[in-house]
């Protein structure tokens, strides 16, 4: 179990500490950053990244100098091009945090609340679905919430995947690879029940034995909207859940943005030193990366089925920040008949809760826009992307229905 003393600090009291402080003189004003940032290309109300990053942390003394960085969408792009290696994103997430502490909105709370949105919403999924389509509701909630009514919001289901895992029928062939664990999240336990059990299928298939503790958020929502008390609890006791199967396994993951937070983003904004943060962090892996690690290893079967079929795909940033490539894209390859294009754009622009908000609503359509476009005119029909929001962003605002790229693996090994 995680231990206070782990953490050293409650998580607030990272914001500008040394891990990112360390690279901020590093920066030489190149601004290569500026001129890759999708949020300010966009719009005015955000000075750039260099500006509210390395050159305002100089200033600040526990307090923000500049509150443009609120609409900083926190992609990480920035932190990825700087070919000094400054952590900017994350220099721009921990001010935010220490500029919203005293003055949290309540929606910025609310909707880092997945477990309990989940919750609520399952039981009555048809009617939540219904709310949620509603124009005059969602008006409605836009103006008590500030959630904006054309918002992509989490696709309510009337069954969890924890309630599917406890009722399904055990595998009928025995395991030939030994265990892994399989780390669903929030939006894969309550909105993307489809991707997991797909998820969980093909490694059956390829004769591991899927052990699924029970497991809580990771806290990414509530980090990215600066709320680092609390999202630092939720790491720690999700990691505590995953390491109750065993520290020995690998653990795999078909949410991308929470592997991300796992392996660097609560370490890297927020602080946690926790050894349970370090030890889940480096066993778990994305299941695409994992497949292609497989694959690279000569132990990935390639009995795929053809598949006649040109499909966009688009890398999210929560993938990229993790320095593992595309691995979906080297994958899909294998499959016959399969030709999947790479977006190249930069941005979706929903980065997790950002484009939700009514006053950035418009922003995140903008800096999306390019990929909208992409999409639409390489397939009308199927996207593939590999985490929730941004698949979920996609299809509401390009009309093409989006999936995991483990979609097509799993109809590629005639699973579907």
């Amino acid at each position: 179990m995680s231990t206070p003393e782990e953490t050293t600090r409650p998580g607030l009291e990272f914001a500008g500490h040394e891990l990112a402080r360390a690279s901020l003189d590093a920066c030489v004003k190149c601004t290569i950053c500026e001129t890759q940032c999708p949020v300010s290309a966009v719009t005015p109300l955000f000075t750039g990244p260099k500006f509210v990053g390395p050159q305002a942390e100089r200033f600040r003394n526990g307090a923000s100098v500049d509150h443009s960085l609120d609409y900083c969408s926190s992609c990480g792009t920035c932190t990825l091009v700087c070919p000094q290696g400054v952590q900017i994103a994350e220099l721009n997430s921990q001010a935010r945090a220490v500029m919203k502490a005293d003055h949290m909105p309540l929606r910025d709370r609310l909707i880092g609340e997945t477990v309990l949105m989940g919750t609520v919403m399952t039981p009555v999924a048809p009617i939540a679905r219904a709310v949620l389509h509603n124009k005059p509701l969602r008006t409605a909630m836009e103006a008590v919430v500030k959630v904006h009514r054309d918002a992509p919001m989490p696709p309510p289901q009337g069954q969890t995947f924890a309630s599917w895992w406890a009722k399904r029928p055990k595998p009928s062939t025995r395991a030939t690879r030994g265990p892994v664990v399989f780390f669903h999240g929030c939006a894969g336990g309550y909105f993307e029940v489809e991707t997991s059990k797909k998820s969980v299928e093909v490694l059956e298939y390829l004769g591991y034995e899927v052990i699924v503790p029970k497991q809580g958020c990771c806290g990414l929502a509530q980090q990215s909207n600066g709320l680092f008390d609390s999202a630092t609890k939720s790491v720690l006791k999700l990691c505590d859940d995953l390491r109750a199967a065993g520290t020995d396994l690998t653990i795999i993951s078909s949410s991308g943005s929470c592997t991300g937070m796992l392996k660097h983003e609560a370490h890297e904004i927020m602080g946690v030193t926790a050894e349970s943060l370090h030890d889940v962090g480096t066993r778990i892996r994305d299941i695409m990366e994992f497949l292609l690690d497989l694959h690279d290893a000569g132990e990935l079967p390639t009995d795929f089925q053809p598949i006649e079929m040109t499909v966009p795909y688009h890398a999210p940033c929560q993938l990229k920040s993790q320095g593992i490539g595309k691995p979906a894209l080297e994958v899909l390859r294998l499959i016959p008949g399969l030709t999947v294009v790479d977006s190249e754009k930069v941005c979706c622009g929903i980065a997790g809760t950002y484009g939700l908000k009514k006053e950035k609503y418009e922003i995140a359509q903008a800096v999306g826009k390019p990929l909208f476009d992409m999409v639409k005119a390489t397939n009308p029909d199927l996207a593939l992307c590999d985490t929730e929001t941004c698949r979920w962003q996609i299809s509401q605002s390009s009309g093409v229905r989006t999936e995991h790229p483990i979609w097509m693996v799993h109809k590629a090994y005639g699973l579907s």
